[in-house]
Order: C-alpha cells, then sequence, then structure tokens
C-alpha cells in the first residue's frame, strides 16, 4: 500500500505521458487499518480539485485547464495524492490533438486506477476562481475552551442534556491532522451537518483538535469523524465534509453521509 507509493522518497518528476504513475492503494484494508469496519454503509464521495494541469497543443503551444475528479467513496481503491501529481505533471510535454483527447486519456487513467466510475471534468481557469464561499451555519471557533489532547479521542464526544431535536451545521478551520507517511500538516474545514438531539458545541470542538497530531489520510480521517459522531452521538442523519487545503496543485475533500451520495460543490476562500 503507502509502503510503496511515491510519498516521502526521492522522485523524478517526468514531463512525458506515464499512466504507470499512478499508485492504487485498497480502500477497505485503509478502512480496516483505522478500525472502520462498517464503512460499507457509508454514502458520499472525494471530491478533487487539480489547480495545475497542462499539456501541449499538436503545434507545441501549452495549454491549461482546471480538473475535477468526484469519486465515490465506495471505489475499491484511493490513489495515492502525491502519484496523481506526477502523473498529472506527466502532460506536461505531451502533445494532444484536442481537448476530447486528453478527457480520452484521463477518463481511462483514472477509472483505472480508482477502479471505479469517476466523474471527471476539465475545467476553464475562471471556474476554478468561482464558488467560494464560507462554510455553512455556525462556526465553533470562538467558543472558549481549553484542551491538551492532540491525538483523536472520540471520548470527548457528548451530548448535550436535552431532549430537543435540531438540524444545524456546524464547522471549524481549526482542524489539522499528519499524513501517515511523511508526518506533514494537513489542513482543513470541517463541517458537519446533523439532526438529533444537540450535539455538545464545545465537546466537539475539542475532538476535532485532538486530530492535530492524528496521523491518517484523508478519507479515512472524515471517514473516521463520521464514525466517531454517529456512534457517540447517535444523530438521526449526519453528514461530515473536511475541505483540505492543496498540496503540490491537488485538494482532496471527502464528503461522507447516510443521506446523499453527492457532496456541495462549493469551496471555501482559503482553498
Amino acid at each position: 500500500m503507502a509502503e510503496q507509493s511515491p510519498l516521502g522518497q526521492a522522485t523524478d518528476y517526468p514531463t512525458t505521458y506515464t499512466p504507470s504513475l499512478l499508485h492504487s492503494m485498497n480502500r477497505d484494508m485503509a478502512r480496516a487499518k483505522a478500525g472502520l469496519t462498517e464503512a460499507q454503509h457509508l454514502r458520499g464521495e472525494d471530491v478533487w480539485t487539480g489547480y495545475e494541469f497542462s499539456w501541449l497543443n499538436m503545434e507545441g503551444k501549452p495549454v491549461v485547464a482546471g480538473l475535477r475528479l468526484r469519486v465515490p467513496c465506495q471505489s475499491a481503491a484511493i490513489v495515492e495524492s502525491k502519484s496523481v501529481k506526477l502523473y498529472l505533471g506527466s502532460f506536461a510535454q505531451t502533445r494532444f490533438e484536442s481537448l476530447a483527447d486528453v478527457q480520452r486519456t484521463l477518463d481511462q487513467d483514472i477509472t483505472l486506477a480508482f477502479r471505479s466510475p469517476v466523474l471527471l471534468e476539465l475545467l476553464e481557469l475562471v471556474h476554478l476562481n468561482g464558488g467560494a464561499q464560507d462554510l455553512p451555519g455556525t462556526c465553533l471557533d470562538d467558543l472558549d475552551v481549553r484542551t491538551d489532547v492532540y491525538e483523536r479521542d472520540a471520548s470527548l464526544l457528548h451530548r448535550d442534556d436535552s431532549d430537543v431535536t435540531v438540524h444545524e451545521t456546524l464547522h471549524t478551520h481549526l482542524f489539522r491532522s499528519l499524513c501517515p507517511v511523511t508526518a506533514q500538516p494537513d489542513w482543513a474545514s470541517v463541517s458537519i451537518e446533523y439532526t438529533g438531539e444537540p450535539i455538545n458545541r464545545a465537546a466537539l470542538l475539542k475532538y476535532l483538535v485532538s486530530y492535530r497530531t492524528h496521523q491518517a489520510f484523508h478519507e479515512t480521517t472524515i471517514e473516521q469523524i463520521y464514525d466517531d459522531v454517529k456512534t457517540r452521538c447517535t444523530p438521526e442523519r449526519l453528514s461530515v465534509y473536511g475541505r483540505f487545503q492543496r498540496r503540490g496543485g491537488l485538494d482532496i475533500n471527502p464528503f461522507r453521509s447516510d443521506f446523499s451520495d453527492t457532496a456541495p460543490l462549493w469551496r471555501t476562500p482559503r482553498q
């Protein structure tokens, strides 16, 4: 799995088309390693955005585009993000006859790597700048909390002592976790939408902060948050959306839910 990936290793940067650069990892194995044994019931997707993608037309003139991938959360594989960066970089000095030719090539390679149908779009650069907005709902970041827990601790989560049912969306921009291979920080904004008895907001913020030195891939991290909130707070409906900062020209934004397969297509201003 990750041990054979290019993460944390000295790497060449090919500039001619090399599909073998894509490094797939079994999604269920990653979940099992994190103790996520019920993840096969999850709904949602991983939304990738690529900001650094270019190739040459047949006259040798560079063409630049944005890229969006929408990967179902039940795909057989996840693909290591540095390998995607290297793969996309390998287009840089490769000539293609048309945009459609580039699209077909990407569709074929990406579908094979994720071992699942993937919705792939090439975006004009102007569309990469649109849709930036703050996360919906209430921000937790101004709560006055005290904590010294910086490794995931689900026991921090609890509900308020209330019999009422609420529907609300809570979010934080304070989230940080670590890459499981390189230990580099992964920064994100996290949004939680739920229906049920009120989740204690200070407890939720302390729980999310407890990921600060926790090591896991983006996809597994968001699934772990979903699983912990579902188990400890038992909401009737729940979705968790992680909007991670880009690295190497790519951001990965996992969305997990028990009521929707499709993530909202917006991004935060700092993305």
